[in-house]
């Protein structure tokens, strides 16, 4: 038995790597995974740069040697929540509109 100890040892090292390499983190077979996720980190990239641009834009027009007072009030009346007491304000709810009483609402059978 001693001869064919080492030759099933380097056999099952054999099996075990060619195993590996079709369905390990890195094999041949998991190509379309690595495809999926590099799709999807490069749009989300995609979205992060255009968020990093357009911070930068707003970024710009805020420092004190080119303030722009429409984007400063802008931003003031987003973050601080309040509203001119010339501008309209219109609440919307999420909630379902409620019928309104006294009005008989036709419904067909």
């Amino acid at each position: 038995m001693k001869p064919y100890t080492l030759s099933a040892c380097l056999l099952l090292m054999v099996v075990y790597l060619g195993v590996q390499a079709l369905t390990g983190q890195r094999g041949l077979l998991s190509g379309g995974q690595r495809d999926a996720l590099l799709n999807a980190r490069e749009t989300q990239l995609n979205r992060i740069v255009a968020e990093r641009s357009d911070l930068e834009v707003r970024v710009r027009y805020l420092r004190s040697d080119s303030l722009s007072r429409d984007l400063l009030e802008e931003r003031a009346r987003a973050v601080i929540g309040f509203a001119d007491p010339r501008d309209y304000v219109i609440q919307v709810s999420d909630t379902a509109p409620a019928t309104v009483p006294g009005r008989a609402t036709s419904r067909k059978s």
